[in-house]
């Protein structure tokens, strides 16, 4: 595998919107059962209310309140459980947002043949680069057909998101090009540039099952989810529930390749290959621009 990577240490600016809904997002869900106010929640961040709150809202499109109501775990179960109502629809259900678009982002997307998902990268150039996004910083990677891979790091794990991103194609040649992934950062995470009369071209690399779950996926609607199970049916595999799990998991297209709509049989958030705290932060997110 040939690599060649020169990592910034400014890629993110201390301070990001992303730092602090995160906070805001794991203290919601590990204390939801005390229901923290506005005050509770910007005492331990030591940060005053009206900033906290005009952060979080900025960024997410709701009041860390309204967050707090999407993601109390008690009234989700008492609605899965009960009447079977998948995940985002109990968002809805507590007034969160409306009914969602199919996949904003208009993706059009093509897949390399099996001989050069096989051939483990072989013959592919990759170039690559580190920008800032609402979830900390992403790294995008482009083909010359279009994104082929979008991962996310936390400060100090860029590198490793790299390094675990290119294990994928191990015989890939990679270049760090901040300037040939730009456009992409910048259209990917800006819902104003998301349109049906400039489709974003992306490329899937994997096993021809892979890239049926992967396809799956595009057709979750902006604001819902569905479930693995759904997704074997969609997909003519009906009792393959655990290998489409698996191949949501090696999904190489975070956020673009939505698998964070995809959850568990009874609607729970299970894993999630770059940190539950990051799937919840999208899924609210998503919720807000719905």
């Amino acid at each position: 595998m040939n690599v060649v990577t020169t990592i910034p240490t400014d890629i993110t600016p201390d301070g990001t919107d992303y730092d602090t809904v995160r906070h805001v997002i794991e203290m919601l869900t590990e204390d939801y059962r005390d229901q923290p106010s506005l005050e509770t929640i910007a005492r331990r961040l030591r940060q005053s209310p009206t900033q906290l709150q005009k952060v979080f809202t900025r960024w997410a499109g709701l009041s860390p309140k309204a967050f707090l109501q999407a993601v109390t775990l008690d009234h989700a179960k008492r609605l899965l459980r009960q009447e079977e109502m998948p995940l985002l629809e109990t968002s809805i259900e507590v007034g969160l947002s409306g009914p969602g678009r199919l996949h904003d982002l208009f993706v059009t997307h093509e897949a390399m043949s099996p001989g050069e998902w096989k051939a483990r990268g072989a013959g592919l150039t990759i170039r690559y680069g580190f920008h800032p996004s609402p979830f900390g910083t992403a790294l995008v990677m482009v083909t010359d057909r279009g994104l082929a891979g979008l991962a996310f790091a936390d400060a100090g794990e860029e590198r490793a998101s790299f390094e675990d991103m290119a294990r994928r194609w191990p015989n890939a040649v990679y270049f760090e090009d901040s300037a040939a992934t730009a456009r992409y950062a910048a259209r990917i995470f800006n819902p104003e540039r998301w349109c049906a009369d400039e489709p974003l071209n992306i490329v899937l690399i994997g096993s021809d099952f892979q890239i049926r779950v992967w396809q799956a996926l595009l057709n979750i609607p902006l604001g819902k989810a569905t479930t693995y199970s759904k997704i074997a049916g969609e997909i003519g595999q009906p009792t393959a529930s655990r290998a489409v799990g698996a191949a949501v998991g090696r999904n190489p297209i975070s956020f673009v390749v939505p698998c964070h709509r995809a959850l568990g049989k009874g609607g729970e958030l299970t894993g999630y290959h770059w940190g539950l705290t990051r799937k919840r932060a999208i899924l609210g997110w998503e919720a807000g621009k719905a």
